[in-house]
């Protein structure tokens, strides 16, 4: 198979969808593999170690888009990308299409096989293609939360450490799960007081076990969440439905109600965002501020720190890269039901249904698009 990697054309992302040791992996296999030139700098990686790992270089996304057999990103296409996408292509990356309607209605139209990394599922029921950038998120998110607290970047200036005499700042994380405990555990390690709020009492305990009484636990209710977040200095939300538009837990009033300079950091904006005031933001500005309350809603969090992302994400889609490349995505798809799940679009069938009931649209379940029934 030819698998093709161009570079990634979002603002400021510097991942790149295969590392070398990747590409190194589907050539000793026996595949192609390209590249476009300069794709990987952003994460250090030259095109000299490309070609050294068995890569060809190509001059432009153009070549491609034209050639491959098999696309792999890491960000969702923008529109130029979608319009260069085949009727049989298989595209690989993060899609998160519930947000997104025009994406979506590109790709519907586009004929391609469309799989996104975010809702791949695995035995246990987890979804182990965005564990490593919920996992990056979440450890980012204290530190971008924290830098957006100084005065300088619109916050409170509130030091989430405190100091000798001060106490240190109140930070909420709605959601303990992969993102959520990630961001509490290092808000903890960088001083502050940390609550966390899930809906799972099974979440609350793990965390409880895992951190011990530094770490404050409340069961997710309306109420409760109104109440916490007025006398919070950082609110970083990370609550997540797979597949589906983030749930809306932040009213505008309750947005209204927190201190002036308090922060909240959006790590579910990729899905929407759990606020009636996220909107995606980019690294070229960052931070809105809605009611006194700075918000961070950068949807691709995890590209800053683009070299350790790339590696992290190439362990865990390596396998399913691999599965695709030597069996084709027919025979992939019917021995895996756990890539099947990553399945969004099929040659113009949409086949995740919350995205379908997030747009209105028709929804064709995997199993009947590929004729596994």
């Amino acid at each position: 198979m030819l698998i093709g990697v161009p570079k990634e054309s979002k603002v400021h992302e510097y991942r790149i969808g295969l590392v070398p040791m990747s590409v190194s992996e589907l050539t000793y296999a026996g595949h192609e593999v390209i590249v476009e030139t300069g794709a990987g700098c952003g994460a250090g990686l030259t095109d000299e170690c490309y070609i050294k790992a068995g890569a060809r270089i190509a001059s432009g996304a153009d070549e491609i888009f034209s050639k491959a057999d098999m696309i792999i990103k890491v960000k969702e296409p923008l529109a130029d990308e979608c319009k260069k996408l085949r009727e049989g292509q298989v595209l690989f990356t993060y899609l998160h299409l519930a947000p997104d309607e025009a994406q979506t209605r590109a790709l519907l139209e586009s004929g391609a096989i469309c799989i996104a990394y975010e809702t791949v599922t695995n035995p246990q029921g987890s979804l182990p293609l965005l564990t490593p950038m919920s996992e990056i998120a979440g450890r980012l998110s204290p530190q971008v939360g924290s830098v957006a607290l100084q005065k300088n970047s619109g916050g409170s200036g509130i030091l989430l450490a405190g100091a000798l005499g001060v106490p240190a700042a109140d930070v909420v994380v709605l959601g303990g799960g992969v993102a959520g405990s990630n961001a509490a555990m290092i808000a903890l390690g960088m001083g502050a007081s940390v609550t966390v709020v899930d809906c799972s009492a099974m979440v609350l305990a793990s965390l409880s076990s895992r951190f011990g009484p530094r770490l404050r636990t409340i069961f997710s209710t309306h109420e409760g969440i109104a109440k916490i977040i007025q006398n919070a200095d950082l609110v970083i939300g990370t609550v997540l439905i797979p597949g589906a538009t983030a749930p809306r837990l932040l009213t505008a009033d309750m947005i209204r109600s927190m201190k002036d300079g308090a922060v909240f950091v959006d790590v579910s904006i990729d899905q929407g965002g759990c606020s009636e005031t996220s909107r995606a933001t980019t690294y070229s500005d960052p931070t809105y501020i809605v009611d006194g309350v700075v918000h961070y809603c950068v949807s691709n969090m995890p590209g800053a720190v683009a070299r350790t992302s790339a590696f992290s994400l190439n362990n865990m889609t390596l396998p399913f890269i691999k599965a695709l490349a030597d069996k084709g995505y027919l025979q992939a798809f019917a021995e895996d039901p756990f890539l099947r799940k990553g399945l969004n679009v099929y040659r113009g069938d949409l086949t995740i249904e919350a995205v379908a009931f997030a747009h209105g649209l028709d929804y064709t379940s995997a199993e009947m698009s590929l004729g596994l029934n």
